[in-house]
């Protein structure tokens, strides 16, 4: 306890020294913001002049652009992106934030999109954090938060879309590509590789990345100490273990020129990982007087834990002699299989309740979509835009789980089939002036959900919905470097196959199921966006609103010293937040970025009378310095201040991490660059502490992950850009599903 109250202390006095840092760096950006000279500022680039004993003009170009509905990060301007990892580079980004294990949160959700040179990428949506720490930034021509998305995706149950343009939508000329890899001490691989070339009229570009995770690099220790209301017992219980395996993903974009009006695109992609999950652990009950009621070991092996998903996408786009219309028809295929086999033995068994000496859990889950989309744009009349379409999509789960118990004759079985089919229409309108631009749409959505039980064991079950989705933006360019936006959304959740699953998992101390009942949640969120975009400093200021009423949520009892978890559409979430952005470039071979979410949260379960509420900042700090020699040289911290509602139930307390990089390039044009990186050299492990506050139990968690490495990382690019690989302008985006497989 001790060393528990000192380690505390000393996060404590780690976040005034974050809140100061901050501060002065805030401080210092509106010192500079002061000094400022005359600007020439368009909604796509902006030219800074300054005259010294004659008139000298100097360009630079800018990082940060805005729209109406997005924010671009420009990743070719960032000298940085050379060797980094895209990941690297979303630390960058405005209105995202990456913790120290590399979760992503776009406008402080988790609840994203990914799509890839402007269409949706369902792979690389669910695994982003894998393949973001492979994925080469040297290809990536810009980051976009593409944060109003439109009547047209607004239902499809996102916060927001990150879009990852790559190179391809420059010119080629020939072949021209990337290849980059690294390796640190805990022997941890990434492999990264991009072609694209041109055949006549055909243009073809193809990715490739393996990721390989060992031992050492994937170890983790969690423990536990929970106090049962009912009985006043307590339970201490713990585990270490490891998750080496590897990871591949892959992706293969074309698209042919019919004609100057007609345009075939269409991609394949996917993703596989198998993963060899593997630990022991412990658990042990005592009484108010603190005698043990009973102790046991725990040894857990998950042999081949498997999950790939595949996605086709075809597009066909239609331009006429009118400019701006376009007329777009689009098909997609998702396929996603995952594997499960979960072994479980228990030894050293003192005073067990439980007759089993172990268990041994089979899941299979599957997931099929097929989805259709016809699109069409019409400009009417300068400034003005309309755009209409349909879409429909027939999505199928299916879970199938046993789970067979060791040293008595028990087992059980359990499978659901479920469908979802969706009809939406919607209409999107666009006002464009020289200092006003509006945004308006409404989308309307029927859908039908039904699921069955092949076994029996349940009635089956269907419902009919209907939704309507309104949305709408302004924006206002104050001066040539100053914009306000305001917007309001609204999205629809649906449960997932892991959510609706009703399959039951046993264990000594838990019971577990999902609720085949779900319904669909809808959320609204309101934002105004402040921004400030000059040559060396950007700033942005965006507070916002976010608040659902009946939301998917984690519902968790506890009987006799064992807990009982399913799922609800019983929480009701309120969230005031303030996005942050600075960067700063105080001289010409330094730059300073500030990224951070500050919040408020408050979760409630008015059920059961459950009331979690708190603030908390999630921010990012970095620096770059050109060095003589052809040096850069990078340092970065980030972490969270506050203890922030992690549900209902828990909260998270503070953390920290950093790293620090040097690198170089090489070769005619920097095409061979060299980096090494050290992260987080005086810490070895990551630690996360969080706080059971309600409930039928109170506890505390910690958690330790392997943190100090040194990397050595090779990026080589090769080829001239001149062409490029064309795309349809629009696609199709499905992600209105929470709780699906590997969300659950």
């Amino acid at each position: 306890m001790k060393r528990f109250l000192k380690n505390k202390l000393i996060n404590q006095d780690m976040k005034s020294v974050k809140v100061i840092f901050t501060f002065l760096l805030f401080v210092s950006s509106n010192l500079a913001m002061a000094q400022q000279d005359s600007t020439s500022v368009s909604n796509d680039s902006i030219t800074w002049n300054k005259k010294l004993d004659g008139v000298v003009v100097k360009a630079q170009r800018q990082l940060i652009k805005q729209d109406i509905d997005r924010i671009a990060y420009d990743v070719q301007a960032d000298e940085d992106s050379k060797t980094l990892t895209v990941m690297d580079l979303l630390r960058k980004v405005p209105m995202v934030t990456v913790d120290g294990q590399d979760n992503i949160q776009v406008k402080g959700n988790s609840n994203y999109k990914v799509y890839k040179n402007g269409h949706p990428d369902p792979s690389l949506t669910k695994n982003a954090k894998e393949v973001f720490k492979s994925m080469s930034a040297s290809m990536v021509k810009r980051i976009e938060v593409i944060t109003d998305p439109g009547a047209r995706e607004d239902a499809e149950g996102v916060e927001a879309i990150l879009n990852i343009v790559t190179l391809t939508n420059t010119k080629l000329q020939g072949v021209t590509g990337v290849v980059s890899s690294s390796v640190n001490t805990l022997d941890h691989l990434n492999f990264y590789s991009s072609v694209t070339g041109q055949m006549n009229k055909l243009m073809l570009s193809v990715d490739y990345g393996y990721n390989a995770q060992t031992k050492r690099d994937s170890y983790n220790r969690v423990e536990h100490s929970r106090t049962y209301l009912d009985t006043g017992n307590t339970s201490l219980s713990g585990s270490e273990g490891s998750n080496p395996g590897y990871i591949h993903f892959t992706d293969i974009d074309a698209s042919y020129d019919i004609d100057s009006l007609n345009l075939l695109s269409a991609s394949f992609g996917g993703y596989f990982y198998k993963l060899n999950v593997q630990g022991a652990g412990y658990n042990q009950l005592f009484n108010i007087a603190g005698q043990q009621l009973y102790s046991y070991n725990n040894n857990y092996w998950m042999p081949g834990y498997m999950h790939h998903s595949w996605n086709g996408r075809f597009d066909y786009q239609r331009k006429t002699h009118l400019d701006g219309e376009r007329f777009t028809l689009s098909y997609m295929l998702a396929l996603t299989r995952q594997h499960t086999d979960q072994e479980n033995t228990y030894t050293e068994l003192q005073n067990v309740s439980f007759p089993y000496t172990g268990s041994l859990m089979n899941e299979r889950e599957r997931f099929t979509e097929h989805t259709f989309q016809v699109d069409w744009l019409r400009p009417l009349g300068r400034g003005h835009q309309l755009e209409v379409g349909a879409k429909y999509i027939d999505r199928y789960n299916n879970s199938h789980s046993t789970q067979t118990f060791y040293g008595i004759d028990a087992s059980s079985s359990d499978e659901l089939q479920h469908t979802t089919r969706v009809l939406a229409v919607y209409a999107d309108y666009i006002f464009r002036a020289s200092s006003f631009s509006a945004r308006a749409g409404l989308r309307y959505e029927y859908s039908y959900m039904c699921g069955s039980y092949p076994d029996g064991k349940h009635i089956s079950f269907s419902k009919h919905l209907g939704d309507w989705v309104p949305q709408a933006s302004l924006k206002y360019q104050l001066t040539d470097a100053q914009s306000l936006k305001l917007e309001y959304t609204t999205s629809i959740n649906r449960p997932g196959i892991s959510y609706l699953n009703p399959a039951v998992t046993t264990s000594p101390t838990s019971v577990s199921q999902g609720n085949a009942q779900l319904s669909s949640s809808h959320t609204q969120r309101m934002y105004l966006i402040y921004t400030y975009i000059m040559p060396n400093l950007t700033l942005q200021l965006a507070p916002g609103y976010n608040t659902y009423n009946h939301g998917i949520a984690s519902v968790v009892s506890a009987k006799d010293d064992v807990r009982y978890s399913t799922y609800e559409n019983i929480l009701r979430y309120r969230r005031f937040s303030v996005e942050q952005y600075v960067q700063w470039k105080p001289f010409d071979a330094t730059t300073l970025v500030a990224n951070n979410n500050m919040r408020y949260e408050h979760y409630e379960n008015p059920n059961l009378g459950y009331r979690n509420f708190g603030w908390s900042d999630s921010y990012s700090l970095s620096l770059q310095q050109r060095l003589p020699f052809k040096l850069l040289f990078s340092f970065s911290a980030y972490g969270k201040i506050g203890h922030s509602p992690a549900n209902v139930y828990a909260i998270q307390h503070s953390y920290f991490d950093y790293y620090a990089s040097l690198q170089r390039s090489f070769l005619k044009g920097d095409k061979l660059t060299v980096r090494l990186t050290a992260n987080a050299p005086f810490d070895r492990y990551w630690v996360m502490d969080a706080e059971t506050v309600n409930g039928d139990f109170l506890g505390h968690e910690r958690s330790w992950n392997r943190n100090r490495s040194f990397a050595l990382s090779v990026s080589w690019r090769f080829g001239s850009l001149k062409s490029s690989v064309k795309k349809t302008e629009h696609s199709i985006d499905n992600s209105d599903v929470v709780g699906g497989i590997n969300k659950g």
